[in-house]
């Protein structure tokens, strides 16, 4: 176990072992024979003492025991025989840990006990002492230790003093550590009087967790604290709406009957669900040749739900205005407008046009909101850029220390700290600055990432997706830059009607997307040439009309499964992927939406049957393509779309598809 070689067994050891085992197979027969038949008698409970000392964990015979409590007491009302009977079970859980202090179901047999509240609490932080002294890195020990403590109720302050004393006498405790962690969050969320304000706090816990790093700088433990305390100095304090769309002052046509989408999104989390909020307002149906003009405004003041998950509430109101110009015949200037021919992605299809792009109107929060939350926040503000840039200090030295020859772990965990720190600071001074020029760090930050990558090739995956999250917020964060990828798409052989701009983030070796929050806009993007393994957080881009994925690394159907919230997708291109040729599919288990709105897993498999054709084998692709309006779909080139009965699938789930790998469907 963790590196530690096998020794082989002596006879005597094979012997005891062996015995051990009828042992254990004879009583555990017997309390299953007990349970079974109710039988709560002093044998029976002996018999289940006896078993969970050889092997605490049984949860069968946890449970039975519990049982056995429950039955005693129905009949008890004298206190000091309630008692006894509960002594007798920490008893039995003392002796359990002693065989096995990791034991979960011992640990949670004694929370059980204590539940009842005829035990003395006092007694159990003499008994956590014991077991801490014994191991004071052991997690389950600190899990019950905060279980006691809010039982007891201790002042988290004293509780706090009590991590402190534990981790100056092992730096290398990881468990006290955390525990010091969930103390101090819920003191930050709780704010109680007496506290210092969060400043002081978290400057406290810096120096703190410097004096473990530079003593040791091998234990992982004050790294991994120093990335939460990190994460604590990041965290705003209130959630601010930094992008949505419309964008203000904009005036869009909707045709007749039609609907727009309207999206807000914020820094962090709100009301538990989402960073991304969206809604469709729909327009009425016009009579022929008429039209109507709506002025929309939107206004976010203390509005339910808008809270963070520390319980703050939207840091300052915020109202915006748009036109909208409803038309009964479909206007070339419409929301989602698609025509009846096939959209080309070749290069040609594509040209600079300055006259649409000077009216191009990304939805990035005004620079005069900018400058109000500037101003509201400037103390915090201020202090967050002197602790980055202080810890940025301190790393950049500690770094030209180093002889990464003899330290290569403590290089590579040295170089990703000021990585994020680097990436902590420029992404405050993006969302809190009217300039556009405040990415500083960029450059070191990209060179920390590709030398992580040779470096520590093991997980080179997790550095390139950094790596490409940092490229994107590059390229896309300002104007000036984002004009840059964006091409006009309007030939007399395309499939949109004219003044498309198409965002072509093509052949960039992107392992993954972001920066959602600048690209609210979008209708039409092209991605193919990267090496994409998921799409995550491309269901924000509620107007997204025409997709191309085609030569990334998608291995699996369940990798587009954002796709299922875009309503108003007609072209996709998941061409030349590795779709089908994987069988087992990891993507499944990636994050959460950042959209507050679900799609939905319910699919009827039946529904989509066709003669000959297994249905089952393809329920990733009913699941995610079920619903969608696509019109041009491309899946050549990937090892599913071998199979030619997988073609009369797709066009039984798109009922409305045109064309299917460059051919008209009829």
């Amino acid at each position: 176990m963790h590196g530690r070689p096998r020794k082989q067994p002596s006879l005597k050891e094979d012997n005891a072992s062996i015995e051990k085992a009828a042992k254990l197979r004879s009583l555990q027969s017997l309390v299953l024979h007990n349970h079974q038949n109710k039988i709560y008698d002093k044998e029976a409970l002996e018999v289940s003492s006896k078993l969970l000392e050889l092997n605490p964990e049984l949860y069968t015979a946890w449970n039975y025991r519990k049982l056995a409590v429950e039955h005693a007491l129905l009949s008890e009302e004298n206190s000091d025989t309630i008692r006894a009977i509960l002594d007798e079970e920490l008893k039995v859980v003392e002796n359990a840990l002693r065989r096995n202090f990791k034991s979960y179901g011992a640990w949670e047999h004694r929370k059980w006990v204590l539940r009842k509240e005829y035990s003395s609490v006092d007694q159990e932080l003499r008994l956590l002492d014991q077991f801490q002294k014994a191991d004071s890195r052991n997690f389950h020990a600190w899990n019950y230790r905060r279980f006691v403590a809010k039982l007891k109720n201790l002042p988290a302050e004293e509780e706090l003093k009590y991590t402190t004393s534990m981790i100056e006498s092992n730096f290398s405790n990881y468990s006290a550590w955390h525990n010091r962690s969930v103390i101090l969050s819920h003191l930050l969320k709780e704010n109680p009087q007496g506290l210092d304000s969060k400043h002081n706090v978290l400057k406290e816990e810096y120096d703190l967790v410097h004096q473990a790093l530079f003593t040791d700088p091998d234990d992982q433990s004050g790294w991994f604290y120093h990335l939460w305390l990190l994460a604590q100095t990041a965290a705003p304090d209130a959630p601010s709406l930094i992008s949505f769309w419309p964008a203000h002052g904009s005036d869009l046509v909707v045709s007749s009957n039609g609907s727009l989408p309207l999206i807000l999104y914020f820094d962090q989390v709100v009301e538990g669900k989402a960073q991304a909020w969206m809604t469709y307002l729909k327009f009425p149906e016009l009579g022929n040749n008429s039209s109507e003009v709506y002025t929309i405004e939107v206004s976010l003041g203390q509005v339910n739900g808008i809270i963070s998950s520390s319980g703050s509430s939207l840091s300052l109101p915020l109202r915006f205005t748009f036109t909208t110009r409803v038309q009964s015949t479909p206007s070339e200037h419409s929301e989602g407008i698609v025509t009846m021919k096939m959209l080309s992605w070749k290069d040609e299809e594509f040209c600079r046009n300055e006259e649409v792009l000077q009216y191009f109107n990304p939805c990035i929060l005004p620079s005069d909101l900018q400058r109000i939350n500037k101003d509201c926040q400037q103390t915090t503000l201020k202090w967050k850029l002197e602790t980055f840039t202080h810890e940025i200090a301190l790393f950049r030295d500690l770094l030209l220390e180093m002889n990464w020859q003899l330290s290569c772990k403590l290089l590579k965990i040295g170089m990703l700290t000021l990585a994020r720190l680097l990436l902590a600071h420029d992404a405050l001074m993006l969302h809190n600055t009217t300039s556009v020029s405040q990415k500083a760090n960029c450059k070191e930050i990209l060179e920390l990432l590709q030398d992580l990558m040779k470096l520590d090739p093991t997980h080179s995956r997790f550095y390139k997706d950094m790596l490409s999250i940092v490229l994107m917020e590059q390229m896309v964060s300002n104007r000036n830059s984002l004009e840059g990828y964006c091409w006009y798409y309007g030939t007399s052989t395309s499939s949109l009607t004219q003044n498309i701009i198409c965002l072509r983030l093509n052949n960039l070796s992107l392992s993954r997307i972001g920066s959602f929050e600048h690209l609210l806009w979008v209708q039409m993007i092209d991605l193919r040439g990267n090496e994409l393994r998921s799409i995550e957080g491309l269901e924000v881009l509620q107007r997204l009309t025409c997709l191309n994925l085609s030569h990334n690394n998608l291995i699996s159907f369940t990798a587009l499964a954002p796709l299922r919230l875009l309503s108003s997708l007609k072209v996709l291109d998941i061409s030349h992927n590795e779709i089908g040729a994987h069988s087992i599919d990891t993507t499944r288990y990636l994050c959460s939406s950042l959209l507050s709105q679900s799609a939905g897993d319910g699919c009827n498999l039946d529904e989509y049957a066709i003669n000959n054709v297994d249905i089952a084998k393809y329920w990733e692709a009913v699941l995610v393509f079920k619903g969608l309006q696509l019109t041009q779909l491309d899946v050549v080139g990937n090892a599913v779309s071998d199979d030619d009965k997988f073609s009369l699938l797709l066009v039984k789930i798109l009922p409305k598809l045109k064309w299917l790998d460059g051919n008209a469907v009829y």
